[in-house]
């Protein structure tokens, strides 16, 4: 799961251009959408489009969508149980 989080911060990074971050000033309770890191309704998509792109996972309800990106860590944890590509 470590390797998950650390993967997850970098790629959250590059993704919405936080070039002022490093994955150290991610924590993996931290609020996402609205919290530091400012993350908004547009970066949550296309999170959302990184995640079914390279986990293979697809988030199609706003009500699962909302659990689910609450941290980095129920991020990561959905990812972990539910991606067929970390399991091969």
């Amino acid at each position: 799961m470590e390797k998950l989080l650390r993967e997850l911060k970098i790629k959250i990074i590059e993704l919405l251009n936080l070039i002022d971050m490093n994955p150290d000033d991610i924590k993996e309770d931290d609020q996402l959408v609205g919290g530091h890191l400012d993350i908004d309704s547009i970066d949550v998509l296309e999170m959302v489009i990184m995640i079914e792109k390279d986990y293979g996972i697809k988030i199609d309800n706003k009500e699962i969508g909302i659990k689910i990106f609450a941290t980095l860590r129920t991020l990561a944890e959905y990812i972990y149980e539910n991606s067929r590509i970390l399991s091969v």
